[in-house]
């Protein structure tokens, strides 16, 4: 059946399926804590993986939780996952955490689904389910880590009188643009490909503007998959930010 699928409908797909699966395993109540964490992560990281190679075995595959295997670096097609987006969030049972399942397209976050399943009823975001953006608040809101906001952020945020929202996983920062709970995602605190694939895909498909924070594209599929920056904002933002954070340096 999933063969049949679109690239952005398997993603999807198997982003929801995933999130249920985490559900399953944190309700179990044999887990908790950082080993309710590890349970998730290695269950939807086996699930994802299987699934992805069985409905598109010529393409490549990334995924936070397994050996990278950098022959993949010589494709044009690579599924780039994260099957538990804030694992932290995650094994505390709060609800800002994420399922990444990102299709990069030469170097390209092409195709993406993020599903946020702890929210109320649970919420999956695609690069081809395309949503008008909320109207934006008077005030810039900035997303920044629950433990370590970005220096870049809280500056650009007194800059332009904005507000700083703290909040979870990179997907559910991502997200939250995207849904209109804030306007600006400015991240510098170090990160991997997984954790923005799948979330720059939906966030640009959405009409955000999209790209490392000195204004460059944001390029996947590298030997190297850290990839520590980015932007994701309302475009009327973006040269506003990028101007006062080269002003940084």
């Amino acid at each position: 059946m999933t063969g049949e699928m679109s690239d952005a409908r398997l993603a999807a797909h198997l982003a929801e399926i995933a999130g249920r699966i985490l559900l399953d395993v944190r309700d179990s109540a044999v887990f908790e804590g950082k080993a309710l964490g590890n349970a998730g992560d290695s269950t939807a990281n086996e699930f994802l993986c299987h699934a992805l190679r069985s409905a598109r075995p010529d393409d490549g595959l990334l995924s936070e939780e397994e050996k990278d295997d950098t022959a993949r670096c010589s494709l044009s097609r690579v599924w780039i996952v994260d099957p538990v987006d804030g694992t932290r969030e995650y094994g505390e049972q709060r609800g800002d955490w994420a399922v990444h399942v990102g299709l990069a397209i030469d170097g390209v976050a092409t195709v993406g689904a993020v599903a946020l399943p702890g929210l109320d009823g649970g919420v999956v975001l695609s690069s081809d389910k395309i949503a008008a953006l909320p109207a934006p608040a008077p005030k810039p809101r900035f997303l920044v880590s629950r433990s370590r906001p970005a220096k870049e952020a809280v500056a650009v945020a007194k800059a332009m009188d904005g507000e700083l929202v703290s909040m979870g996983s990179a997907g559910a920062k991502a997200m939250a643009v995207v849904r209109g709970e804030a306007e600006i995602y400015l991240h510098s605190g170090g990160q991997y490909e997984w954790d923005s694939c799948a979330p720059v895909a939906v966030a640009a498909a959405h009409g955000l503007h999209c790209s490392r924070i000195d204004g460059s594209p944001i390029r996947y599929n590298m030997a190297d998959p850290y990839l520590p920056d980015l932007l994701i904002c309302r475009p009327a933002y973006a040269d506003r930010v990028l101007e006062l954070v080269a002003d940084l340096d």
